[in-house]
C-alpha cells in the first residue's frame, strides 16, 4: 500500500525513529521515499548516517512533497507545525499525527482544507515491530485512508481502530503501559536475585516470562483470568505468590497507574 508513496516524518524524536526504523526493516518502503524534519542540522546528519534518509529543516517543504505526513512532536508544538504546514496541504494527502492528546479537531481546525487526518497512539516497542497502535479516524479520513494507516502501523506490530473518545485510554494503557511492565520485570528480576539467582540470569527469565505470558493471552484468546488458573495449581506454590500479590495490592495499583495516566493524557495539550 505504500509503494510509490512518498512519506515525511515531521520530527525525529524517539517516535519518529521507532516508526522510520520499524517501517525500514519491516521492508514497506525505501530510505528514498522517506524524509524526516529535525529543530537540528545535527539529527539530520545523524538520521542520514544511520537510516540513508533525506533530511530538512523546513516541515513545510517536506510535507509538500509527500503523499503521508506523519507528524511526530511533542502535544505543544503541533498547533505551530500545522500552521507551518497547512498552507502547502492538499486533500489527497494524509495527515497522520502521533502526538499524544492530540484531537483530530483540533488538527482539522488548524488546516486551511478539509485534509484527511488519522490520529495514531503507538508504542515503543514498535522500535523491534512488536508494537501496539491504537488508530481514529478524523471527518475527513475515508475507510482506504485508516486502512492505509493501518498498514502502516500493522508493519511495525498490531493495530486497533477505535472511536476517538479511547484514544486517551489507549495512551494510558498502551503507549505508557511498557514502562509499567519493564518495573514488573526488574521486579521480578530482584526477587529472583532475592533467591539465589545470578542477576542476568533471573532478568532474562523475567524477561521472557512476561514476553511468553502476553503470547499466551494473544494466540490462545482465553482470558487472562482462565491462563492463571492453568498455572495455580491446588495446594500448589503459584497461589502462596498470588496471595501475597493480592495483599500487596498489585491488581488495584496496575488500575490506578492506567487510570491515573489516562487522566494526565487528557490534560498535556493544555500544559
Amino acid at each position: 500500500m505504500l509503494k510509490d508513496k512518498k512519506l515525511a516524518v515531521l520530527g525525529a524524536g524517539k517516535l519518529g525513529e521507532t516508526l522510520i526504523k520499524g517501517l525500514l526493516e519491516a521492508g514497506v518502503t525505501e530510505p528514498s521515499a522517506i524524509t524526516v524534519t529535525a529543530g537540528h542540522q545535527k539529527r539530520l546528519d545523524q538520521m542520514r548516517e544511520k537510516y540513508g534518509l533525506a533530511g530538512t529543516l523546513s516541515n513545510e517543504k517536506a510535507a509538500s512533497e509527500a503523499d503521508v505526513i506523519i507528524v511526530a512532536v511533542k502535544p505543544q508544538t503541533v498547533s505551530e507545525v500545522l500552521s507551518q504546514i497547512s498552507r502547502v496541504l492538499q486533500p489527497p494527502q494524509l495527515l497522520i499525527s502521533v502526538a499524544a492528546s492530540v484531537s483530530t479537531a483540533f488538527i482539522e481546525k488548524h488546516l486551511k482544507r478539509p485534509i484527511p487526518v488519522v490520529r495514531a497512539m503507538p508504542n515503543t516497542p514498535c522500535f523491534l515491530n512488536k508494537g501496539m497502535t491504537g488508530l481514529a479516524a478524523g471527518s475527513n479520513a475515508s475507510r482506504e485512508q485508516v486502512e492505509l494507516a493501518r498498514f502502516i502501523f500493522d508493519s511495525v506490530g498490531r493495530t486497533v481502530v477505535v472511536d476517538e473518545k479511547h484514544m486517551d485510554a489507549i495512551t494510558g494503557l498502551s503507549a505508557s503501559g511498557p514502562a509499567f511492565i519493564y518495573i514488573i520485570i526488574e521486579s521480578l528480576a530482584e526477587a529472583g536475585v532475592k533467591v539465589g539467582l545470578p542477576r542476568d540470569i533471573a532478568t532474562e527469565l523475567a524477561a521472557q516470562t512476561v514476553l511468553g505470558a502476553g503470547a499466551m493471552v494473544l494466540e490462545t484468546n482465553e482470558h487472562p483470568a482462565k491462563l492463571k488458573d492453568m498455572v495455580t495449581t491446588p495446594a500448589g506454590c503459584t497461589i502462596d505468590g498470588i496471595l501475597e500479590l493480592e495483599e500487596g495490592g498489585l491488581r488495584v495499583t496496575l488500575i490506578k497507574a492506567v487510570v491515573k495516566a489516562t487522566q494526565r493524557a487528557k490534560e498535556l495539550l493544555e500544559k
